[in-house]
């Protein structure tokens, strides 16, 4: 995978959207300040707000009402410290997205992280194959193409392979946040299930976002996954 995730690969600076006939891959404090007639304490009181909005991480935003923010750390396996809540990773997380209220947590055994990358995973527990995951891999200052990307993706992931051949479309899309940071974005439309994929790089890290479900579910609850599809974001 290294030899397409080519740190030579020239990136775009427009934004483009392509939709290819699918064929089989090779492989977010508000202070409040008391009011007062004292000049010196409100200029006291203006300081200590700056100082706390400015200390504050401006890439962790509050969660959405009905949502939970996740703080991924992408922590290595030979580092990985335990399962559970995610209230002490704000200070090292790498990366965060918005959970559904009510989804579970599919605990990332050590072998798993090790073998293909997974740090984390999301599901709906009335319908498991919903879900959303993170998975990472070292070593990548920059996207490859588009095409190359999802591709290589696919080699390590059969059900993603499977999905892209037998899908009636595969669009993909190059953003940018409000940083410049650039993400691949990719929508697949299958028979049997539909997929959101966003892609970035960040940290020499490659970090790869999926939402997926089944068609008949998708059809249901497109407004949520598309919302933790899009809630997906690194950490400066």
């Amino acid at each position: 995978m290294a030899t397409i995730f080519s740190p030579s690969a020239l990136l775009s600076s427009s934004s483009s959207t392509t939709t290819t006939t699918p064929s089989s891959p090779p492989s977010k404090h508000q202070l409040a300040i008391p009011t007062t007639k004292s000049p010196l304490a409100n200029l006291t009181a203006s300081a200590l707000a700056a100082t706390i909005l400015t200390s504050a991480l401006p890439s962790l935003a509050e969660s959405s009402p009905g949502y939970t923010l996740y703080y991924g750390t992408a922590a290595s396996a030979a580092n990985y410290g335990g399962y559970g809540g995610n209230s002490d990773k704000k200070t090292s997380a790498e990366y965060i997205y918005d959970v559904p209220q009510g989804w579970k947590e599919r605990l990332v055994s050590k072998v798993e992280k090790g073998t293909n990358g997974t740090d984390s995973e999301f599901y709906n527990p009335k319908k498991k194959t919903e879900k959303e995951y993170l998975t990472y891999l070292a070593g990548f200052r920059q996207l490859a193409p588009k095409d190359a990307v999802l591709n290589n993706l696919a080699l390590s992931d059969v059900n993603l392979q499977d999905l892209i051949s037998s899908a009636d479309s595969v669009k993909s899309e190059e953003r940018k946040d409000e940083n410049g940071q650039i993400y691949y974005v990719y929508e697949i439309d299958g028979v049997a299930a539909h997929s959101l994929i966003s892609v970035t790089c960040a940290k020499n890290k490659l970090y790869a976002h999926f939402v997926n479900a089944p068609t008949l579910e998708w059809n249901k609850d497109q407004e949520t996954l598309k919302h933790i599809h899009e809630s997906f974001k690194t950490v400066n």
